[in-house]
């Protein structure tokens, strides 16, 4: 006897291994040695029983069938047993031997009609019906017309056709399944599927399954349908009691309802009124309203509570009433106070304790020439790392700060700034007599005031001394050129030649010693200048006419968009003058000389400079070298620059020095323009 195949069953459901189980029994040519549920398990069990055939489900968990195949080696023979069909054609390609459908349901039984011709119909639906061991299996167009028909021996010789109610709900493409009862056959369970057509010309199909019900089944089925019949009867005269005794409840519990909210009404609006009254009146005085009085009712808790609260917003508006008007008062002197240092010429600084900085006025601003409001909460000790002319400042407050205890305090400082030196005269006193009191500072800058005073000094020594030096002058020269007339003839040669040189000496002297004299006397006495409106580059061109000795050592550089200037010609002629010869006398001695007079247009103003190759101002004189007899040179009166700066100032204009790399001078003048007014003319 050729023995029995070993077979391996390999599906995730337990019941579909149990059916094929069964359906093998028959065949004892094959032997069934295994059972897997997954892919892992099918492989361990290949292993290790070396199966002749495995069947094979298609879609399983984790992997499918398929992947197991790979793995195999030997290879048994594959027979796929799946409920899909489209993976026939790759369970061919990978040599299966055969591929099984698991008709599961109507639908997936429809799905396999709908790929056949009306020729296999009959022999499709037989194997579908006996693969899902139903009694009945039939195909329907939708008008009711039976295609092919088969069943097992209790049924008759035409299928049982469907209701219309079915059959509606299948033309909406919908499965249709429901227990009914078949005459003369009892219970069957009917299953409707809709089947698909490939053509259009065909009409819809419908698929039809009849499973008769197990006899006790059907049994309990009809008793449990008797036994329902009877509830609807009993639930249908039921429910008119039931809805007659719900009206009645329902009137009496409304009724009850509205009386309970009726004196739940009455009685909370005879407790909550005060509170509410209380609750109004809270709400008004927390945003701001003391005017609220609520009215006392009782004599009790909740009446003497609305009398302590009437008696709170009283006190509350009075003391609001205070409040204001001590703010009206600090904001009209904190008004008066900043309108006070707004005005003040003077600047005025406040400072706390630990030295830091509260407050500023403009005046303070526009003299120290920093942004008061980024100085503001700074110490003292910071200043000097914002700037380095803040340093002098800053030591002097901090020794105010020590020395203005319960006296005040007052010094002078100097600042070196870029463009000279500022004069402050600080004075400073304590908010009160403790020691970790503020501090207040008043200050001044004294700068042009010192400056003005040292001018008019100088002005009067000059004043005097060219008073008392230029009466002797005259007759001195007269004496000594009297002197040579009456002597010369009566002398020898020699003796002649002596006096003679003597005289002119005497004579020469007296001169240099007038020229002093005049610049004393024109230093100490400026005419008053007549303005008018002047071109300043054709006024340059007239005096440099007197300067052609210079030639090709001279540059002229003149700006041709240069606004008209209002002066007086003759003395910015004297300007102009004193520059050049100051120029001239610096360079002796330079091996390539070079002088450079520009004019050019900056910020709307014309500007007139005078540049030099020359030795150029020490550092230690830059800062006074406008001051009267400050001079290098060794026979020069020192008053050349001063007369320039106070022409200049007169003229309401600016002049600075600047020593230029990597030797020289440049002075440079600053003049406003002429302001268009009719009958002015232009002068040269």
């Amino acid at each position: 006897m050729k023995p029995a195949l070993r077979c391996l069953i390999v599906d995730d459901e337990a019941d579909a291994r149990s059916y094929l189980r069964k359906r093998l029994q028959p065949h004892p040519e094959l032997a069934v040695v295994g059972e897997a549920g997954s892919v892992r398990e099918a492989h361990a069990l290949c292993l290790a029983l070396r199966p002749d055939v495995v069947f094979l489900d298609v879609r399983m968990p984790l992997a499918t069938g398929f992947e197991l195949i790979p793995l195999l080696d030997p290879a048994p023979q594959i027979v796929f047993v799946t409920a899909y069909s489209d993976r026939a054609y790759d369970a061919f390609q990978v040599g299966a031997l055969d591929y099984l459908l698991k008709p599961y349901s109507a639908e997936r039984m429809a799905l396999t009609l709908s790929t056949r011709t009306p020729s296999e119909h009959v022999m499709v639906l037989n194997t579908l019906r006996e693969q899902a061991a139903v009694d009945e299996a039939a195909l329907f167009t939708v008008r009711g017309k039976v295609l092919a028909f088969t069943g097992n021996e209790l049924s008759g010789i035409a299928p049982e056709p469907p209701g219309q109610a079915a059959m509606r709900q299948i033309r909406l493409q919908q499965p249709y399944s429901a227990i009914e009862s078949v005459p003369e056959r009892g219970l069957y369970l009917r299953v409707l599927a809709p089947v698909d057509v490939v053509s259009l010309m065909e009409d819809a199909r419908v698929l039809q399954l009849l499973q008769a019900v197990p006899a006790q089944l059907a049994h309990d089925a009809e008793v449990v349908q008797s036994g329902y019949r009877e509830y609807q009867e009993l639930q249908l005269s039921r429910r008119g009691l039931k809805r007659l005794y719900g009206i009645t409840l329902t009137l009496t519990l409304l009724l009850a309802l509205l009386s309970s909210l009726g004196l739940a009404f009455v009685l909370s609006n005879r407790l909550s009124a005060p509170l509410s009254a209380l609750v109004e009146g809270t709400r008004a005085v927390a945003q701001g309203d003391f005017s609220r009085r609520a009215a006392v009712a009782s004599r009790d808790e909740l009446g003497q509570l609305t009398q302590s609260f009437n008696s709170m917003t009283l006190q509350l508006a009075e003391a609001q009433s205070r409040v204001e008007r001590n703010q009206a008062q600090l904001a009209h002197a904190k008004t008066y106070l900043e309108s006070v240092l707004a005005y003040l010429s003077a600047g005025v600084l406040t400072f706390d304790a630990s030295m830091r900085l509260r407050s500023a006025n403009p005046s303070a601003a526009q003299i120290l020439g920093a942004d008061s409001a980024a100085l503001i909460g700074s110490s003292v000790q910071e200043w000097p790392d914002r700037e380095a002319s803040f340093a002098s400042l800053a030591r002097a407050l901090a020794e105010a700060f020590d020395g203005a205890v319960g006296a005040e305090w007052q010094r002078q400082v100097e600042r070196e700034l870029k463009d000279g030196t500022q004069v402050l005269l600080l004075r400073a006193t304590r908010f009160g007599e403790a020691e970790n009191a503020g501090l207040i500072v008043v200050f001044d800058d004294v700068t042009h005031l010192l400056q003005a005073q040292r001018d008019a000094a100088w002005a009067e020594v000059a004043r005097r001394l060219a008073h008392e030096i230029k009466n002797p002058l005259t007759p001195i020269q007269l004496s000594a050129e009297r002197l040579q007339l009456k002597l010369e003839p009566k002398l020898e040669t020699a003796d002649a030649e002596i006096l003679a040189r003597s005289t002119q000496t005497i004579v020469n002297q007296v001169a240099a010693l007038k020229r002093m004299v005049d610049a004393f006397s024109q230093y100490a006495r400026t005419p008053e200048p007549a303005m008018r409106v002047l071109d300043m580059n054709g006024l340059i061109r007239e005096v440099l006419a007197l300067y052609e000795s210079l030639g090709s050592s001279m540059k002229l550089n003149l700006a041709s968009d240069l606004p008209a200037v209002q002066g007086d010609a003759t003395q910015l002629r004297q300007v102009i003058h004193n520059l050049l010869q100051n120029a001239q006398d610096a360079l002796a001695g330079a091996e390539a000389p070079r002088i450079e007079i520009a004019t050019v247009l900056r910020d709307g103003r014309a500007e007139f400079s005078v540049t030099d190759n020359g030795t150029g101002f020490p550092e230690h004189l830059m800062k006074r070298a406008f001051e009267p007899y400050v001079t290098t040179k060794p026979r020069g009166t020192g008053l050349g620059l001063s007369i320039v700066r106070k022409i200049v100032e007169e003229h309401h204009g600016e002049v600075t020095i600047t020593n230029v790399a990597p030797h020289g001078a440049r002075i440079a003048i600053v003049l406003p323009p002429a302001v268009s007014n009719a009958g002015t003319r232009t002068a040269a």
